[in-house]
């Protein structure tokens, strides 16, 4: 086998499809029985991950509804309609329908997935790692842990999980509503507590709820009407929740391992990195992680690149994930501002720095991973071909050269033209980064 995935969630997913398109031997190995989940927290799919969704050809096939203004608190708001991008919204699906059109491909192409197999041992020779999960062994050039914040692959390399909790005692319901938001969003921010209301688009919502007043235990019991009073003090009412189908508590963390990388193992996702629920970041951070790694890994094992380039995993990732660690902390922490002073104050400074147009931008940027450049790497847009677009030309994992003309080129590379003539030939990676032809030509 090429290489091992445990973890079968949006991140182990994407990672699996890529190298499976590859022409790889590729195994998902997941904890928990096949069934659809309605327990997960991810709600927001950004427009970078959207890009990268569609270059895999499953972006139009996701259900939801688009928000092209996400409120922060109070009446401060982040505009996202003036990306670059035909994906200038955020799209409000569950974390299920977007595992379910990762889950297709992934399988469609090949790989291997694996339920009800929990790993119990890993260890590494030079040139394999070999794997002890319930019922067998494997073996595997590469192994890649994408098993989330409690990650046994994490704690079988030893690799520490430093940082700290920053919320504790958030409170999660499904629920019915009576008289659902106007908006698609229903979110706010008080003093003693927040709420943020999302719709499944089936008739469920999800609720999010946090009280100053009350931190407790995450195995504390909670009732629903714990949750409408918190909903009611943060957005005015409480929607006419009811019939709610599931409760529960957890507590967010801001924790990020020092190293992605251990010899042939590779951490992704919240295995690697986790922080407070501010922004949406998480299920998006881990799926634009294996757009990284995947390309790297298809590159070396099919003899294209020299192991050397995954080194540049963690080079490129680990910064992006301290940066979301970051952004997504300093929301949570303006957020939870107690005073009311400290609340006008945090709406004045934050609503005046939003109306400046290059900070806006910016602050775009950074939430919607449009802005995520490595070094000197930038994000290309999806240039017009004569053949269709660029994302389409890069499905299949592949390299694309945009030239005016043709050009002699690797076996791993595609040849495009643009409709609009461009000054120089532009080489873009797999994930849909400018490159160099050193880049290309690295073995």
């Amino acid at each position: 086998m090429h290489v091992l995935i445990v973890g079968a969630g949006p991140t182990g997913l994407t990672l699996a499809g890529d190298l499976a398109e590859a022409g790889l031997a590729v195994t998902v190995l997941e904890r928990r029985e096949q069934e659809t989940a309605n327990t997960t927290r991810a709600f927001g799919v950004h427009a970078r991950t959207l890009e990268q969704l569609d270059i895999r050809g499953v972006a139009d096939r996701l259900p939801g509804q688009k928000v092209r203004r996400v409120s922060l608190f109070d009446q401060v708001s982040l505009d996202l309609g003036n990306l670059p991008t035909r994906f200038d919204y955020l799209l409000i699906t569950p974390q299920y329908e977007v595992e379910k059109v990762l889950r297709e491909r992934a399988e469609r192409l090949g790989a291997e997935i694996v339920h009800g197999e929990e790993v119990t041992s890993l260890c590494q020779t030079a040139d394999k790692v070999i794997v002890t999960s319930t019922s067998r062994t494997w073996e595997a050039q590469y192994v890649v842990g994408t098993d989330g914040v409690r990650s046994t692959v994490r704690r079988l390399v030893g690799l520490p999980f430093p940082g700290r909790s920053v919320v504790r005692s958030i409170m999660l319901a499904d629920v019915r509503l009576t008289a659902p938001p106007a908006d698609v969003l229903a979110v706010n921010a008080v003093g003693d507590g927040f709420a943020f209301v999302a719709p499944f688009g089936d008739g469920w919502y999800r609720v999010f709820a946090w009280d100053r007043r009350k931190q407790v235990d995450d195995k504390a019991p909670l009732e629903l009407d714990e949750i409408k009073q918190v909903t009611r003090r943060a957005l005015g009412t409480d929607f006419g929740m009811h019939d709610p189908r599931w409760m529960s508590r957890f507590h967010s963390d801001e924790r990020q391992v020092p190293t992605y990388r251990v010899g042939r193992v590779f951490l992704a996702g919240d295995a690697a990195h986790c922080h407070s629920p501010a922004g949406g970041q998480g299920m998006n951070t881990g799926i634009q992680d294996a757009a990284n790694l995947g390309w790297k890994l298809a590159a070396v094992l099919n003899g294209h690149a020299k192991t050397e380039l995954l080194d540049t995993y963690e080079q490129e990732r680990h910064p992006v994930g301290r940066a979301v660690l970051r952004s997504s902390g300093a929301i949570i922490r303006l957020a939870m501002v107690k005073s009311a002073l400290g609340r006008r104050i945090r709406s004045v400074l934050v609503g005046f720095l939003l109306g400046r147009e290059s900070i806006a931008a910016k602050a775009a940027g950074q939430i919607s991973g449009i802005g995520i450049r490595y070094g000197g790497k930038t994000r290309v847009g999806d240039v017009e071909l004569t053949t269709g677009r660029l994302f389409e030309a890069l499905r299949g994992g592949r390299f694309v050269l945009i030239a005016n003309e043709e050009h002699a080129t690797p076996d791993f590379v595609d040849v495009v033209k643009p409709v609009q003539p461009v000054a120089e030939p532009i080489m873009v990676r797999p994930d849909g980064y400018l490159t160099t032809w050193d880049d290309v030509r690295c073995r």
